[in-house]
């Protein structure tokens, strides 16, 4: 019986050989890739077919999310007309494996012709297409992890970190920040903590008593607020009880706890946040001070 544990692990150590045989090849090529996009004023075009076309789409999504405008262009379609999405001063990334993919060379002429900077990325530094491009990528690797040397792994798993490499090195090059990522993906978590203002996400019907309010009115306001907290008028500033206070002042006071009044148990100004303060800000305080709600307050 076969050991599928052992298959598994053979298939991540080939591959792991064969990102670390890629990374002993990274030269200068890769320093003009960057340069050249990084100082273009037009976008960076992915291309590539199969396999390689999946990854390029990858590609061209990380790059587009992190501050590259791109887009990925099947090889077959800008054949037939899409080369017309294609200016001058877009970088043009092609991928291939062999480098001698008939449907990905038949665009070189056109690429020339417009004057585009031509990225080749390649398994084959002698390939038509890495002879003919302004830079080379180098993404050969020893060997492929499926056991015939037929199906595209280690050389895709090289091609896919390579876009990572690119990705990154651009990002850091640009200065990337998390705001700037948040920009692009205002519908993620991070992109709701930075880009998401208080006033979004506050809850604008907050219990508020009269500070001479009974112990009973306190914890029925609390209950029926369902936040956890009421807020008490104090004539010259803002208190706040919550349910924390309300158990501290019946342990201590047993049943006389009957005898408080909301301007026994509230805190004095308590924390508070703008509302145009971004929801990122509100946590990082909640944190900091080990509270689970600030109030918010306009000018």
């Amino acid at each position: 019986m076969m050991d599928i544990i052992s298959i598994a692990q053979r298939v991540v150590e080939t591959e792991v050989e064969g990102l670390r045989h890629m990374s002993s090849r990274l030269d200068n090529d890769f320093r003009y890739a960057v340069e050249v996009i990084l100082n273009t004023a037009g976008r960076t075009i992915i291309c590539g077919m199969g396999k390689s076309g999946i990854i390029g789409k990858k590609m061209a999504a990380s790059f587009a999310s992190t501050g590259t405008p791109s887009f990925f262009m099947h090889p077959g379609e800008a054949f037939h007309g899409d080369l017309g999405m294609v200016q001058p001063e877009d970088v043009f990334i092609a991928i291939s494996n062999s480098g001698e993919t008939d449907e990905v060379l038949k665009l070189l002429p056109f690429l020339k012709d417009n004057g585009n900077h031509i990225v080749a990325i390649t398994g084959d530094q002698n390939s038509t297409l890495a002879t003919n491009a302004h830079c080379h990528l180098d993404i050969a690797v020893p060997k492929e992890a499926c056991p015939y040397q037929l199906a595209p792994t280690a050389s895709t798993t090289a091609t896919l970190v390579m876009g990572d490499a690119l990705t990154v090195a651009l990002m850091s090059a640009r200065g990337f920040q998390p705001e700037n990522f948040a920009r692009f993906h205002p519908g993620g978590n991070l992109g709701r903590r930075l880009l998401s203002k208080v006033a979004d996400e506050m809850v604008p019907d907050v219990p508020f008593i009269a500070k001479e309010s009974d112990f009973t009115a306190v914890v029925h306001a609390i209950s029926k607020g369902q936040l956890g907290l009421v807020l008490v008028n104090l004539d010259s500033e803002l208190g706040i009880i919550t349910d924390g206070d309300v158990r501290r002042a019946m342990e201590t006071r047993g049943k006389s706890v009957f005898d408080l009044l909301a301007q026994d148990i509230a805190s004095s100004q308590p924390l508070t946040i703008a509302s145009g303060a971004s929801i990122q800000t509100a946590y990082d305080l909640m944190s900091e001070k080990g509270v689970t709600s600030l109030v918010v307050v306009d000018k």
